[in-house]
């Protein structure tokens, strides 16, 4: 692919003196590309195109490089200080050695052996936001050819020239409602570029959207909130659909073979009173399997029905081709934030199994034959009402991983509980939209666990819990030499060994660490990188004297 794109210069040229409409050269440009990309696998190992690295969601990295023989032996090899607001929570995207970062509003491209800055594309944060759009954090850019993609923190989707930073294009794809934002990463899927925001908490209605990845224009949008007289809108009386929540604030992953695009959704609103939005809530809390040509929904699977908790079903769902009971099977597994581990068949999202993950879980009895959750009485009440897991997720966003060589699934998990407070408030743009709030049980101890899952069995290889009380927010990274990278609760970057979770390798960033890491080579050299405060770290082996 690299070869290809490389000759985008010498046909914009011919384009200009043949007189070639440059938006269809483009098009047909993209539309190879696309095409290529299943077939030049070898050529991008290198790289790391893609949020979670390829769109299985399994964050695992072919090279092979750095190996529990030699990590001990990491070194830092650059740190770049990006001095935008915000704690740092976006992945680098590595093509061709140049490394595409975002900070807030911003966008760098780095000098992937060096991190020398190549360009820096600034934009104002803005004014007036709520909630998690006000943290101005952004996620990361999407890349395709020469053009690269990200979303603003006022739901602004961006289209940049890779190679000089200049802006293209710029759609505002969520401009009805203030209380919109967003903070996700884009998603490229053949000729389109995939979008969604945050807001859930705030009174919005949750959807994704698909952008025309030359002309920016919208290709299909599909509503996690159903409008009345559609399936599922009996949840939400009168205009309630218009204030659902149910946003689909973190990037999906794909099947090509099946042509299936997953996608989770997040928490009904508002959070807290659920009398107000009777019956499941449809489609919060879930994992949508989703046609990526037409945007139609072809099933969903419904983690956390008429949830009053804030149980985001956002986190990624990753693809797994392992044999289960007996014979091959195409898999999801998903960590929850409602504290149990799932394992869905990906062809029809058919239930095969539900493991609690944390020791405190005191919401749900239990998940039935049918993976509905069998709940307990305990909600949000006036006087408060503990309950566990937390407002923070049994897990939450940062990212798993699953590796080829263990076949083993990973991910942090956290145990804490939160004191949840009902207080019925009707919806007002420029606010948030809770119906109150929660907060920690002053004699609560939080406990964050590495943890190694095996989706074939349902139980757990090993824990390996972390010595931290804080509460970190990094996620995992696995190789094929069969190491796992993960940023712990105490702002140390760890390796361990993924088939034992023996530590072999730690760096103190001294900073809190937001982000998952990645990894990736250029001129044969392997580096792994993470940001961590408002920093970006590359690391990589000595080199050879």
């Amino acid at each position: 692919m690299a070869s290809i794109a490389g000759r985008w210069e010498r046909y914009s040229l011919l384009s200009t003196v043949k007189g070639i409409d440059r938006v269809k050269l483009t098009r047909i440009w993209v539309l190879i590309i696309c095409a290529c990309a299943p077939y030049l696998s070898a050529q991008i190992k290198d790289d790391w195109p893609s949020y979670n690295g390829d769109h299985t969601g399994r964050r695992y990295s072919g090279l092979s490089q750095i190996t529990p023989q030699n990590a001990g032996q990491l070194q830092a090899q650059w740190v770049f200080h990006t001095r935008t607001p915000g704690v740092l929570e976006a992945t680098p995207v590595v093509v061709d050695g140049i490394m595409y970062f975002t900070g807030s509003n911003d966008a760098f491209a780095l000098n992937a052996q060096t991190g020398e800055v190549l360009w820096h594309h600034s934009r104002p944060i803005s004014k007036g936001l709520i909630d998690d759009a006000s943290g101005h954090i952004n996620r990361g850019v999407a890349i395709s050819g020469n053009r690269l993609y990200m979303e603003t923190d006022n739901a602004h989707l961006l289209c940049l020239d890779a190679r000089s930073g200049n802006q293209i294009w710029d759609v505002a794809y969520a401009d009805w409602n203030k209380n919109y934002g967003a903070t996700g990463a884009p998603l490229i899927l053949k000729d389109k570029v995939l979008v969604a925001t945050s807001g859930g908490d705030d009174g919005v209605r949750g959807f994704l959207a698909a952008f025309d990845l030359v002309t920016g224009k919208l290709a299909w949008r599909l509503w996690t909130i159903p409008a009345p007289g559609e399936f599922g809108s009996s949840s939400w009386p009168g205009d309630a659909y218009l204030h659902g929540g149910g946003t689909a604030w973190m990037p999906g992953t794909y099947d090509q073979e099946l042509n299936t695009l997953y996608w989770g959704t997040g928490n009904a609103s508002p959070d807290y009173d659920g009398a107000v939005r009777p019956g499941d809530d449809l489609y919060t809390a879930s994992l949508l399997a989703i046609d990526p040509d037409t945007g139609k929904l072809k099933w969903y699977f419904q983690f956390t029905p008429h949830e009053v908790y804030d149980y985001d079903a956002v986190e990624t769902p990753v693809l797994v081709d392992t044999e289960y009971q007996g014979k091959p099977r195409k898999l999801i597994v998903e960590a929850n934030r409602n504290g149990y581990v799932y394992v869905l068949d990906r062809t029809d999202g058919k239930f095969l199994s539900a493991t609690q993950f944390v020791k405190q879980l005191t919401w749900a009895k239990g998940i039935d034959s049918n993976g509905r959750p069998v709940y307990t009485d305990l909600r949000p009440s006036p006087e408060g009402t503990l309950i566990c897991p937390g407002v923070e997720g049994a897990t939450n966003w940062y990212s798993p991983s699953y590796s080829e060589v263990t076949h083993l699934f990973y991910f942090m998990s956290l145990e804490s509980c939160s004191i949840y407070v009902l207080k019925p408030a009707g919806f007002e743009e420029g606010k948030e939209y809770y119906s109150t709030g929660t907060k920690r049980d002053p004699k609560e101890r939080s406990e964050q666990t590495l943890l190694a899952f095996d989706p074939r069995t349902g139980k757990f290889a090993w824990r390996y819990q972390q010595a931290s009380d804080s509460h970190g927010w990094g996620g995992v990274m696995t190789t094929a030499t069969g190491l796992l990278f993960y940023a712990d609760n105490s702002g140390f970057f760890e390796a361990v060994d993924a088939a034992s979770g023996k530590s072999l390798w730690h760096f103190n960033t001294g900073q809190s660490l937001h982000a998952s890491p990645m990894s990736y080579a250029v001129g044969g050299k392997q580096y792994v990188a993470i940001a961590s405060g408002s920093d970006l770290f590359s690391f990589a082996l000595p080199s050879a004297r």
